[in-house]
């Protein structure tokens, strides 16, 4: 004698779940989000066009070497400073640029989740040497040349 049982609920829910996974499986992955800042570049290429604009900065004393923040840091601040030359850049023109590097390297620090040391990042200053504006080196323990 058969006898037909009802479906037990267990395995309707499981029917069920698979009916709604499964397709959801077998369609394409989603790609990844395009890793871009203002204007749909990357922080690398803001990078690049800030090198570029400051170029080699030539100088013919200390005077004419200036340092920018760039990037940016989760707790705030800059990541790093660059030596410019205001004998070849012109400061609102490299100030927004700066800008949208700092802009850029938060969209994608956030999209990432990339996380700061919070470290804070001192200003070096800095110098002409050999025709060019450079950073100062620190001294050792920290701590920058008096002048």
């Amino acid at each position: 004698m058969n006898s037909l049982l009802p479906t037990p609920p267990w395995r309707l829910c499981a029917t069920l779940l698979l009916s709604l996974v499964l397709p959801a499986c077998a369609t394409e992955p989603t790609p990844p989000p395009k890793r871009a800042g203002a204007q749909g570049e990357t922080a690398a290429q803001h990078f690049a066009r800030l090198q570029a604009l400051i170029g080699e900065a030539p100088c013919d004393s200390d005077e004419q070497c200036r340092t920018i923040g760039v990037g940016a840091k989760a707790c705030g601040g800059p990541g790093r400073y660059l030596a410019w030359s205001t004998r070849n850049v012109k400061p609102a023109e490299l100030e927004a640029q700066a800008q949208a590097y700092a802009q850029a390297v938060r969209a994608e620090n956030e999209r990432s989740g990339l996380l700061s040391d919070c470290s804070l990042v001192t200003d070096p200053g800095a110098v002409c040497r050999a025709q060019r504006c450079q950073l100062q080196s620190r001294q050792p323990g920290g701590g920058l040349p008096v002048r």
